[in-house]
């Protein structure tokens, strides 16, 4: 029993050094390509942060970070919740009905208050002598989730927030597959109807005719990497005819930067991703009027069909540019404008400046 004993112990120890002496001296990516985040680097030491506790905070974040085999053990943990344990969610990542989702709960007021006072800033600087329409897109928990926000009243509260903006309601237009199975975005392909509302709404029109092209490269979403779980990949499919491969971009490499398609997150070859300013000029409407979209990457794919209204369209990103430079970068004179954002980054405004 003694020799029993002390060799489960000897291996138990060797099993704890070699991990951490793996953790400590051994090479870990500074990139997880699964959770598409930097990793945390080993934390600066010095005598202020050790006596505050900082430098211990920081080194438990490199380490969680930097564990040997990190995204086997993330892999292991979920499978086992979601398949022994029958856990319904790991990390707040669930699945339901073919989709993989993240629980967006509860509506954070002081979220909304934050987008709210945004906008009218924005609005009595800038946009005084425009038309402004608001139109919010709820995510796929709506139909998803057991537990969700009650999206009827969070786009209530905003609307009653922006008494300046002609309300948009495309709420009714979307259903779950609308979305990506495996990411947070709708698909191009089944926005069309919502492309022709929202143009119909702001007084012009979209054809609603285009080719499919399915890409090859498998998209496997956000959600993938954060759930820790192989699942079945979705396929992008953009949408084109005449009237867009003739449009001329700038502030993107193209309409659809197919360069994107094998980058980490291929749904930003709509109009290559995260930019802060993107204009969209349409040579065969030049007399279609202007439009300005304040949005976020949901914008991104519907953009190329509302443009087909509009001699042109101006996005913007306040994620990336300051609300307190629009006067210098973007001209709103005789334009109209839409503030077009999703839940997920409305209760998450303060991401916007």
């Amino acid at each position: 029993m003694k020799i029993k004993n002390t060799i489960t112990l000897l291996l138990c120890g060797a099993f704890i050094l070699s991990f951490a002496g793996w953790c400590i001296f051994g090479t870990t990516p500074a990139y997880s390509e699964s959770e598409r985040r930097v990793l945390a680097e080993f934390p600066e030491i010095s005598w202020d942060k050790i006596v505050s506790g900082e430098f211990a905070g920081d080194f438990e974040d490199y380490a969680t970070d930097r564990f040997p085999l990190r995204d086997f053990w993330r892999g292991l943990k979920a499978a086992t919740r979601l398949n022994v344990f029958l856990q319904k969610d790991n990390n707040d990542i669930y699945y339901a009905d073919g989709h993989i989702s993240k629980l967006e709960y509860p509506a954070n007021p002081t979220m909304q208050d934050y987008a709210i006072a945004l906008f009218t800033s924005v609005y009595e600087k800038y946009l005084s002598d425009n038309r402004v329409f608001f139109s919010m897109i709820p995510d796929k928990n709506r139909d998803l989730a057991e537990l969700s926000m009650d999206y009827d009243a969070y786009e209530k509260y905003m609307i009653a927030g922006l008494p300046f903006a002609t309300p948009i309601h495309i709420g009714d237009l979307l259903s779950t597959d609308d979305f990506y199975n495996t990411d947070t975005h709708w698909r191009q392909e089944c926005i069309v109807d919502i492309a022709q509302h929202l143009a119909a709404a702001m007084g012009t029109s979209i054809s609603g005719t285009y080719e499919q092209t399915t890409l090859e490269t498998p998209f496997n979403g956000v959600y993938v990497g954060q759930s820790a779980l192989p699942f079945a990949p979705d396929h992008i499919t953009i949408l084109e005819n005449d009237v867009i491969r003739d449009f001329e971009v700038t502030g993107a490499a193209a309409v659809y930067d197919l360069s994107k398609a094998e980058s980490r997150d291929p749904y930003e070859l709509f109009l290559s991703g995260t930019q802060p300013l993107v204009t969209i000029r349409n040579p065969a409407n030049p007399e279609g009027g202007r439009l300005i979209i304040f949005r976020d990457s949901f914008g991104s794919s519907i953009a190329p069909l509302l443009a087909e209204g509009y001699s042109e369209i101006v996005l913007v990103d306040l994620r990336y540019v300051s609300s307190g430079m629009l006067g210098e970068l973007v001209d709103f004179t005789d334009a109209d404008v839409l503030f077009l954002y999703s839940t997920i980054l409305l209760n998450s405004s303060t991401a916007m400046k």
